[in-house]
């Protein structure tokens, strides 16, 4: 529950004043910062740490004060960084070099929770079908069904070179589209599994 100090600090925050800011900040970054940097690294921590405090700004006018000011900040400081690290594994999985059969499922490779892995799935399914017809089909044929570059490239009627050529650019594309998705906020978990 909230405290007496604590209820102080949010009113003040909620009225934008200055000092409450210097306050709230100090209070909290070097030990947000540790926190942050046992799972990611220095950039992308403090990247994380600043989105964390500019959302729990934002989020104050709901805040009912469940919980300490500070849990409040870090539930949303954890949401931001597993967010950090989903965006950073799935390029890592999607453009990396590896063996055609560990790519068969995208998201067991790096994600534990069932739901977590659906929403993955679905991500990017929806990133699919926003890409022109033969950048989905390149991609789904090498990363989801394993195909060789040779392989795709029979199937696409196209030369090898030209195969690798296309393939490249649908990465590109995946990348750019998935990348604007994100930054924009345009995925919801309820949009994803309609």
């Amino acid at each position: 529950m909230l405290g007496n100090q604590e209820k102080a600090l949010v009113q003040r925050l909620l009225e934008k004043n200055e000092d409450a800011l210097r306050e709230f900040y100090s209070s909290y970054k070097d030990a947000l910062m540790m926190y942050l940097q046992r799972s990611l690294n220095p950039e992308d921590a403090e990247e994380v740490l600043q989105d964390a405090f500019i959302h729990t700004l934002d989020a104050l006018r709901n805040f009912r004060g469940q919980s300490s000011l500070k849990t409040f900040l870090y539930s949303i400081a954890k949401r931001k960084a597993i967010d950090k690290l989903r965006k950073k594994s799935i390029k890592r999985i999607l453009f990396s070099c590896f063996p055609e059969k560990i790519v068969d499922s995208l998201a067991t490779v790096f994600m534990h929770d069932t739901l977590d892995q659906k929403y993955l799935e679905k991500k990017i399914d929806h990133i699919l079908g926003k890409l022109p017809n033969d950048y989905s089909l390149v991609i789904r044929l090498k990363y989801s069904e394993g195909y060789k570059i040779s392989e795709i490239a029979q199937k696409v009627r196209l030369s090898t070179k030209a195969t690798e050529s296309l393939l490249f650019r649908a990465r590109k594309a995946f990348i750019m589209t998935y990348d604007t998705y994100e930054r924009q906020g345009l995925f919801s978990i309820e949009e994803t599994f309609r």
